[in-house]
């Protein structure tokens, strides 16, 4: 296929909310997908409804290795198996390349795929769940962040933020985004212990105190991980991390249960992806995700109990079901 604006890897809920916006809004766009998603995308188009409500056609692209140039590569398959699909892309001429992916080890997968030089930072205060009818339900649209890792805001992040922006899909550039992506990982993580274990909608265990400590305590050892690698930490992210991490338990139990309250009244669909899907009996990206966040500790001598037995209670509900 000749050149695009925008290839986005993977048809999940993420990857079509963005590749629909961007379609709908004129800029030419390939999906990457495979399939029985790939063919009910290719004969129905995307479907959105939540947020908003539509339906646009987009090309679907099978083979990876059949796209020949884009301006911007937006990866947003789960983290499992990130290496393999982007090994087809690696004869492409791919100009920028970012992932909304869950976690940190993204970033590395696509320096080596692409070139540091052509990578930008990335994370999504953005949701959305695939339904059985191969439609999307969009549920959370506050914030798309693009950015260098290291520096102030450029125009290349400028320009792939605007046309998010402009397409629907809220999103703005934003300096140093090493920084940001680590906050969200830590926010992640907790959220993703808690989403596993107690398979709850996201404003009920925000709500509960004792639920909301656990997920306090978590953040708060994943922030010490970060701290340890010289990332500082901030509030824009999906949870305020740097105040969980500095106020008193009492205090953060009380932001949390503030922040359910807001889910509840704005957001009350809103599941994590995780729990979406465990639900759907697909593989979780635990290791990939809280597993980095513990090899990590241990690289550095830091002790982190709750996240390591979270991490240890995660995956085995992962294997296990998968036994059934």
């Amino acid at each position: 296929m000749s050149r695009v604006e925008f290839a986005i890897l993977g048809a999940g809920a993420m990857g079509s909310i963005v590749a629909a916006h961007l379609a709908r809004a004129g800029r030419s766009i390939a999906v990457l997908a495979r399939g029985q998603r790939a063919a009910h995308v290719s004969q129905h188009g995307l479907r959105i409804g939540g947020l908003v409500e539509f339906t646009v056609p987009v090309t679907v692209l099978t083979d990876p290795a059949s796209l020949r140039a884009a301006e911007v590569l937006i990866v947003a398959t789960k983290a499992l198996g990130t290496a393999a699909a982007l090994a087809p892309l690696r004869g492409a001429s791919i100009d920028l390349a970012l992932s909304i992916q869950n976690g940190v080890m993204k970033n590395e997968l696509l320096a080596d795929a692409f070139g540091a030089e052509r990578v930008l930072g990335a994370l999504a205060n953005t949701s959305g769940e695939l339904l059985s009818d191969g439609s999307v339900l969009f549920t959370r649209n506050v914030n798309l962040a693009v950015g260098e890792f290291e520096a102030d805001v450029s125009p290349r992040a400028q320009r792939v933020a605007l046309a998010l922006e402009t397409s629907g899909v809220h999103s703005r550039a934003m300096p140093r985004l090493r920084d940001q992506e680590w906050t969200k990982f830590v926010a992640w993580v907790g959220l993703a212990a808690l989403s596993v274990t107690t398979r709850l909608g996201t404003w009920k265990y925000f709500s509960d105190r004792s639920s909301a400590l656990v997920l306090a305590r978590i953040v708060r050892e994943a922030g010490a991980l970060a701290r340890a690698l010289d990332v500082r930490l901030a509030d824009e992210s999906i949870l305020p991390v740097a105040t969980l991490c500095s106020a008193t338990e009492e205090q953060a139990v009380d932001i949390l249960v503030k922040m359910g309250e807001d889910y509840r009244v704005h957001s009350p669909q809103h599941r994590l992806s995780t729990l979406q899907d465990l639900e759907a009996g697909r593989p979780l990206e635990i290791d990939e995700t809280m597993g980095y966040a513990v090899r990590k500790s241990r690289e550095l001598g830091l002790a982190l109990p709750l996240l390591q037995n979270f991490f240890e209670v995660a995956s085995a509900i992962d294997r296990t079901r998968r036994l059934q």
